[in-house]
This record gives C-alpha cells, sequence and structure tokens, in this order.
C-alpha cells in the first residue's frame, strides 16, 4: 500500500505524545521480542493503527488463527528467516554481483517460502486468513535449482559451473601437485646442508618460501621475500619454484575472473525474479510479525473480541497488560475492567479517591482501543464489544513525566480547545483530572463546559474528576453517565473496581483522619467547606457503604441457596432410590407365588414412607437416606448369598426340565441352582448373566445357570 494510502487508513492520535504515554511503545518491544528474526522486527517498526473495518478484521483474524495454530501445537515453517534487503537492492542494479554467501541467503528464502506453501497444502481450510497472505504468489522453484547448478553446499563455485573453470582448476592441480613435489625436493636438498630454520617453510606475499638460517641467505638462489624481526631467519622463494608459483598465481587470477563471471551471470538470471523474490520477503516477514502478535497474546492471555464497525466500546474482565505482566511479577493480584460506552451512554465520569486506580481504568481503555486497532487481540473477555474510531485524543498528566512538569493550566485548555474544534462522533477521548490546574470553581466551570460540547458532538470517552459539579451534570446531560472506583471506609484502602452508575467520593476527611491529623484540624476544615457541598459527599459515603454491605448479604443469599438447591438435589436423588425400590419390591412380590410375612412388611413400610412424604419437611434427605439403607440391609438379609464351597456339583433333579449341553446364549431357558427356579436368560457379561424371572430382572453368577429344554 503506497504511503499516503496508509496516512489516510491512520488513526489520528493528540498530541503527538499520546501513545508513549499510553506505553505502547512497551507493547510494540514486547512483540518485537517475540520475532525471530529481522523480517518480524521490521514490521513491528512500521506497522501503524488503522481505521479500516475490514483491515482490522482481517489483521484480528490472521492473529487469532496463529494463536489456535500454536495452542493446538501444531508446527509452522519459521525456523530459517534471513534478510536480503541488500541482495534485493543489488538485483535492481544492471551488472551487480552477488557473492555466494548472498546467493545462499537468496536460496534460504526461498526454501523457507516453499516449506509455508507446503504447509497450506494440508491446512488451507482451517486457516483461511494466513493462507490470504500467500494466496497472490506462487513458488519458483527454477531460481533454487539455478543456484544449486553453482553454489554447492560449502558455499563455493563448482567446478561444472563452466567449461572454462573446470578447465582452470584442473590445470591448477597438475600446476599444484608439481610445485609440491618440487618444493619438497628443495627442502630436503636444504636440510642435508643443515641451513633450515626450525619453521622449515611458510607463505610470504602469496608464494611459498622456505625459512633458512639468515646467513646463508647469499649462497642460495631465489627471491628474498622477508626476514624475522630478529633478524636470524630469511624466507626465500626457491628457484627451482619460481616459475611454478608465477603460473600458478596466473591460474588463480583467471580462475578469479572465471568466477565473479559467473556469479555475474547467475546475478542476472537471478534479478529476473527480483519481484518474487521481493513478495517472498515480505511474505516471511508478515508471517513472523503475526505470530510474534500470536506469541504475545497468549502470554497475557489476550482473546479475538466481537469487533463492529460503528463506534462502541463494551469490555468485560479487561485489564492492562503491561500492569498485569507487572503484577504477576511481583505477585500482585490485578482487578480485571468491565466499561460500557455505547451511543446512549457515551461519556463516563468516574470519580472517587486519589490512588483508587481512576487513571489505570482510563489508559486501560484506550490502550486497548491503539491494540485492537493495530490487528492485536487485547487481554479481555472474548465476549468484549468494540468498534472502530479515527482518532484518539489524550490529555492525561504524568507526575513521572517531563511533559507533566511543563505543563500548565493553559496548555490544558490549549488541548481541550484541539478536543472541541475536532471531536466528531468516531473520536474517542480521555481526560485525566478534567479541569484541573487552576481555581476549582473556576476550573470546574470550564470543565462542565468542555464536558457539555463533546456529548453534543456525540463524542465517546472516559473522564476523571474530584469536581462536584460535573458529578451532578452526569446525572442531568444525555450521553454523560457517572462512575466510581470502589473504596473501602473501613479500612481507607482502594478495591481498583469500576461501579458504573453513581459518583464516588473522594473520602477526603477520612484518609486525612487515617493520616494522624488531628481531629480539631479536621472538623475546622469540615466548617470551610460547603455545607451541600459535604453533606453530598457524606451521601456518596454512604451509599457506597450501604452498597457493599448489600453486595456482601447477597453473596451470602447466593451462597444459601445454593446450599439449598444442592439439598434438593439430593432428596430428589434419595427420592428416586426410594421409589426404584419400591418398584423392585413389588416386582418381587409378583414374582414370588408364597410371599413372606417379611416382603409384605417391607412393602408396607415403603408405601406408609411414601404417603408420609410431603409430611417429613423438617428433614427430608435424613428420613429418607436412613430408611433406604435400612430396607436395603433388610433384603440383602432376607436374600443370603450362599458361601462357595468345593463340594462336587450334582446335576439337579427337576420333573419337567431335562438338563442339556449347549452355549450359555441369550433366550435360552435356564436353570438357577440357588432360587430352584427357571428363566429365560436375556445376556451375558463375562462372568455375569442377566436372568428373566417373570417380571423380574435378576443378576447372577454365569456358573449357577445351566441349560434346561
Amino acid at each position: 500500500m503506497q504511503f499516503w494510502g496508509i496516512l489516510q487508513q491512520m488513526l489520528r492520535t493528540y498530541p503527538n505524545t499520546t501513545l508513549d504515554k499510553l506505553e505502547f511503545e512497551k507493547i510494540k518491544e514486547q512483540i518485537a521480542g517475540h520475532c525471530k528474526s529481522s523480517l518480524g522486527k521490521k514490521q513491528v517498526e512500521v506497522m501503524y493503527i488503522s481505521t479500516e473495518y475490514l483491515e482490522i478484521k482481517k489483521w484480528l483474524k490472521q492473529t487469532h488463527e496463529f494463536k489456535s495454530l500454536t495452542q493446538t501445537g501444531t508446527y509452522f515453517p519459521l525456523d530459517y528467516l534471513v534478510d536480503i534487503d541488500k541482495e534485493l537492492q543489488l538485483l535492481g542494479i544492471v551488472n551487480a554481483v552477488l557473492s555466494e554467501d548472498q546467493l545462499v541467503d537468496v536460496k534460504k528464502t526461498c526454501l523457507a517460502v516453499r516449506s509455508v506453501f507446503n504447509f497450506f497444502k494440508h491446512d488451507e481450510v482451517l486457516y483461511p486468513n494466513l493462507l490470504s497472505i500467500i494466496a497472490d504468489s506462487y513458488y519458483e522453484k527454477k531460481i533454487v535449482e539455478l543456484i544449486d547448478a553453482v553454489i554447492d553446499e560449502d558455499k563455493l563455485v563448482r567446478d561444472r559451473a563452466s567449461k572454462e573453470l573446470a578447465q582452470i582448476r584442473g590445470d591448477l592441480s597438475k600446476k599444484r601437485t608439481e610445485l609440491n613435489k618440487v618444493f619438497n625436493r628443495v627442502i630436503q636438498k636444504y636440510q642435508q646442508a643443515k641451513i633450515i630454520a626450525d619453521v622449515e617453510q611458510s607463505v610470504r606475499n602469496g608464494r611459498r618460501v622456505i625459512a633458512i638460517q639468515a646467513e646463508s641467505k647469499r649462497q642460495l638462489g631465489g627471491i628474498i621475500h622477508d626476514e624475522s624481526d630478529s633478524g636470524k631467519t630469511a624466507y626465500i622463494e626457491p628457484a627451482e619454484t619460481i616459475q611454478l608459483n608465477n603460473d600458478i598465481f596466473d591460474l588463480e587470477r583467471a580462475e578469479g575472473r572465471e568466477v565473479y563471471r559467473v556469479l555475474r551471470q547467475l546475478s542476472a538470471d537471478i534479478s529476473v525474479y527480483r519481484e518474487l523474490l521481493v513478495a517472498y520477503q515480505h511474505i516471511l516477514s508478515q508471517f513472523d510479525f503475526i505470530q510474534a502478535k500470536a506469541a504475545f497474546a497468549v502470554r497475557i492471555g489476550a482473546s479475538y473480541p466481537v469487533l463492529k464497525e460503528t463506534p462502541e466500546i463494551k469490555l468485560r474482565n479487561a485489564y492492562h497488560p503491561i500492569l498485569w505482566m507487572r503484577n504477576k511479577q511481583s505477585g500482585k493480584e490485578t482487578i480485571p475492567l468491565t466499561i460500557h460506552l455505547n451511543q446512549e451512554k457515551r461519556i463516563l465520569v468516574i470519580s472517587g479517591p486519589n490512588a483508587g486506580g481512576k487513571t489505570i481504568c482510563l489508559k486501560t481503555v484506550a490502550l486497548l482501543q491503539v491494540m485492537l486497532q493495530s490487528g492485536m487481540l487485547i487481554p479481555a473477555d472474548e465476549r468484549s464489544e468494540l468498534g472502530v474510531f479515527s482518532q484518539l485524543y489524550l490529555d492525561i498528566g504524568d507526575a513521572q513525566s517531563i511533559e507533566y512538569e511543563l505543563s500548565t493550566y493553559s496548555s490544558h485548555l490549549q488541548t481541550m480547545k484541539h478536543f472541541i474544534e475536532f471531536a466528531d462522533s468516531k473520536t474517542l477521548f480521555f481526560v485525566d483530572e478534567l479541569g484541573s490546574g487552576t481555581d476549582p470553581a473556576l476550573g470546574g466551570a470550564f470543565a462542565e463546559v468542555i464536558l457539555e460540547r463533546l456529548a453534543e458532538v456525540k463524542s465517546f470517552g472516559v473522564v476523571t474528576t474530584h469536581y462536584l459539579n460535573l458529578k451532578i451534570m452526569a446525572n442531568k446531560v444525555k450521553g454523560i453517565m457517572n462512575g466510581a472506583m470502589s473504596f473501602d471506609e473501613e479500612k481507607l484502602l482502594p478495591l481498583y473496581q469500576l461501579v458504573v452508575g453513581k459518583p464516588g467520593s473522594s473520602y477526603t476527611f477520612s484518609i486525612a483522619k487515617r493520616s494522624g491529623l488531628p481531629e480539631s484540624m479536621i472538623n475546622r476544615a469540615k466548617t470551610l467547606v460547603d455545607i451541600d457541598h459535604l453533606r453530598y459527599d457524606y451521601l456518596l459515603s454512604m451509599v457506597e457503604i450501604l452498597e457493599k454491605k448489600v453486595k456482601d448479604e447477597a453473596e451470602v443469599i447466593q451462597q444459601k441457596e445454593k446450599e439449598i438447591q444442592s439439598e434438593k438435589e439430593e432428596v430428589a436423588d434419595l427420592k428416586g432410590k426410594l421409589l426404584k425400590l419400591n418398584d423392585q419390591m413389588h416386582a418381587l412380590q409378583i414374582a414370588k407365588k408364597n410371599t413372606s410375612p417379611f416382603v409384605k412388611e417391607a412393602e408396607r413400610q415403603l408405601q406408609k414412607l411414601l404417603r408420609d412424604w410431603q409430611t417429613k419437611k423438617e428433614s427430608e434427605k435424613e428420613v429418607v437416606a436412613e430408611q433406604t439403607q435400612v430396607w436395603i440391609e433388610k433384603i440383602e438379609k432376607a436374600n443370603p448369598q450362599p458361601a462357595k464351597t468345593k463340594t462336587k456339583e450334582v446335576t439337579p433333579q427337576l420333573p419337567q426340565y431335562e438338563y442339556i449341553e449347549g452355549e450359555l446364549l441369550p433366550g435360552k431357558r435356564v436353570y438357577i441352582r440357588k432360587m430352584d427356579k427357571v428363566g429365560i436368560l436375556d445376556s451375558v457379561k463375562g462372568n455375569k448373566a442377566i436372568v428373566m424371572l417373570d417380571l423380574l430382572r435378576l443378576t447372577v453368577a454365569k456358573e449357577e445357570l445351566r441349560l434346561v429344554k
């Protein structure tokens, strides 16, 4: 995309320190830290905050797909990434020559892209948005083939790269072999003459030389190339090897010229594919950038929210990622934030005590919106809903920044002037301590006017304040609502929880009392405050205390309701067991022709228990559990299991049935030894069998059954 096109789609921020104050650069540093190469890091440097819905949606889906890919343990080929920007620049210059190392890097880029293409051959349906990155490209194997034909595995030009090079290297090999033989003969001769130094031989000026004693250098023919620092050793090129060295030198220069020619030809052949290689570089950098965003999302537990075209903010259980990482490192809890700004309620005025989390709340909303429109998943519930804004304005005073120390009320008004002149319905603004820095009465009045204007143009925003008039106007002006940071007045500690719908007290006098100021000074200060203002602040604090008590009681009630529901479920379960037991007793009564007095008594007792069910309100569960267990034990005693003995089995003598041999199969008639009854075999599972005896289903040991006609 062209620069001006990108510029038109970028989020407009004011002032130019906005992103720094939101610590967005730290987020980018985190993303860069997860990149596997300089390719991805370059993408982080040029990333921008978009205002185009479809573009943002595509970015988010790509990051979400890569996150899913990572969490499922699916391998994605991004192991060998190299930056070939210099190589691409050279390929754009006529007659430019790439070195062997540079050509190998080009080859690695092609192979990396080939791996990516191969990945999507198998998973193109699962990751459609990631697939779109390579949709307009293709893999050209010819590039790798060209390079492989010239460069070997050791990054050297192959002998077969050209006929001339093969001939030159063949001649070189012969000359070097001949030189070795001659050189070795000379060394042996000098050794016999006992003029060889300890080093024997070396290389000087690219020529092989012999190290001899300096006093003997005039006795020998040859060229003196060097002497040692002590002057005791001279390095001589023997006369016998001078011509051979000259021949080798000429061949080596010829080899260098031919290698250069081959590389120039190869570079020219590769330059035809320069635009494709540029696309390859971009593809790999995009995937590295996306995987880095996905890795960061996994680290901070970020999700893919619902993206909307129209401006709206509906954050559920959101938190500031930088604050979350700091708190996690120090073992602290991060309180999540829930906030909803829509067309009906566009501006939130947050009040409450100092150090209660108002500024963090403001920064969290602003930073997550910037992250979203940069294509990052955000640390919030996936049910969160966020729209797209075209402008983001910020006015936050930071006691740790130079900007804060140099700021004045006039500069604050200059910022507000820009807000009210350029803000519109697609603007998201954030102001910390609106109207501060001057006389409270006058500052509060100007703050109210500014807020009214921003509400008129239907801008969205979050404002923090201590001004009473802003708390009051939030209940009167359409589109503005109150919010408060919760505070525990008993412990005088902030709870860092945002409550939307009511203003909050500043707890000025309570905090002063806890700080140890004399009671007389606190009472004196109260007399100096407007009585209505004091009464309003007192009522706000009382409302917050009562709300906390109601909330605590509601939690207790909710817990009790859960316990009651659990009791009901247990009683229902016992009742079901009892009814089932009653059915079994009834079936047993029908099955037995001669019903024993015990069974009749059991049935009467169970029927009575069922009739009296509704009268047992005080302890249903205990009564049912107790009676159920009693009758289960009685039934087990009435039907004792005979002890197993090792006595010899006797085939039963049946007057109306005849014992037969065969396999126990469903539907066969079987004799039950311990009951002296005949039934129909229903099924067999392992060593157990189910037999239908009249209306009764019995489970008996398989060894107790005999087949009968």
